[in-house]
């Protein structure tokens, strides 16, 4: 059958044509994904994720002979209580939605924006052991889906759409000191580690460490693509030297700093417990996935962070010391 088109002389109709194709072609990219796949909405850019087999093992200095080599983990749930908010207690303490993006919790039920250390010290926790401390980090999410907060603040209002997906494991673990015995860390006190406008920020305080499950020692700033059987990862490493005297400081870093490598200290900061809590995620392979983040940051992995509040009595602060201080591998309870 011959085909008839209208207007087959119109020089404008046919300058229509190609751009008409080019868009459909775009449209269906950004759609399905360049592989003609799921669909990924509001997805990073392709660079911001890397095949974690081309990421170096990372090596671990030795432990000094005074060295804390002990370990408790502390078991605190999965957040199965759904204990998400777009507020941020340590940075921005008394505004509601203040972050931006959406938080994911263990440990305090209780924390939002509106807590007080009164408030924490007296709330349910799901922690073993009492522990009433709070732990809370970024969302990830499938960007394959629809999140049932897609019209809602933190969320797709603020640019953070797809399915928040529930950690399958949740490991907090606190380590001792590679150079020295550690003290206690003072009830309340507030740490931070990475740095969520490091994207505009030029990569400063950048402490992310994304991997894969069965791949310990390869860490990235990227996101991990992972092989059949392994999902990714994040591992959080929380600063641990403290100047002794506060438990928060206006930049909500000064008063608690990093070790160097092999555990040392900067003058006049002391060695403490070191937090390390390490999330693992069943995402299909082939998922598109990304971080929650504050709109201007377009979910560049290397926002990583986390917070925490130390809740802990005196006494399961000490137990912790003691502990990590005489080399056991303890779990509270």
């Amino acid at each position: 059958m011959r085909i008839t088109f209208p207007f087959p002389k119109s020089r404008l109709l046919w300058g229509f044509v190609p751009i008409g194709v080019g868009l459909t072609l775009f449209l269906g990219a950004a759609t399905f994904g360049a592989d003609g796949g799921t669909p990924a909405h509001n997805a990073p850019a392709a660079d911001q994720y890397v095949d974690v087999g081309s990421v170096p093992r990372t090596t671990v200095p030795a432990a000094g002979p005074d060295a804390a080599t002990g370990s408790m983990t502390v078991d605190c749930g999965r957040n199965e209580e759904g204990h998400y908010n777009a507020d941020n207690l340590v940075v921005s303490p008394g505004v509601v939605n203040g972050a931006h993006h959406v938080h994911d919790y263990v440990g305090n039920l209780s924390t939002n924006a509106l807590s007080t250390n009164r408030s924490l010290a007296g709330a349910e926790t799901t922690c073993a052991g009492g522990d009433r401390s709070t732990y809370y980090w970024p969302v990830l999410r499938r960007l394959d889906r629809t999140g049932s907060d897609a019209d809602e603040a933190g969320g797709g209002i603020h640019g953070n759409t797809g399915e928040i997906v529930k950690a399958e494991s949740v490991r907090v673990e606190f380590r001792g000191n590679r150079a020295s015995a550690v003290v206690g860390m003072p009830r309340f006190l507030r740490l931070v580690t990475g740095n969520p406008v490091a994207a505009t920020a030029g990569g400063a305080d950048v402490r992310a460490q994304w991997g894969c499950s069965g791949y310990p020692d390869r860490f990235t700033t990227k996101y991990a693509r992972c092989p059949d059987g392994s999902g990714p990862t994040r591992t959080l490493d929380f600063p641990s030297c403290w100047n002794g005297l506060a438990t928060d400081s206006p930049n909500h870093r000064a008063h608690v700093r990093f070790p160097a490598a092999d555990g040392t200290c900067p003058r006049a900061t002391f060695p403490v417990p070191q937090l390390r809590v390490t999330l693992a995620y069943d995402v299909p392979d082939g998922t598109p996935f990304a971080v929650d983040s504050f709109p201007e940051q377009e979910r560049d992995p290397m926002t990583d962070h986390a917070m925490f509040v130390n809740v802990m009595t005196k006494e399961r602060m000490a137990e912790l010391v003691r502990c990590v201080n005489t080399g056991r591998r303890c779990t509270a309870g």
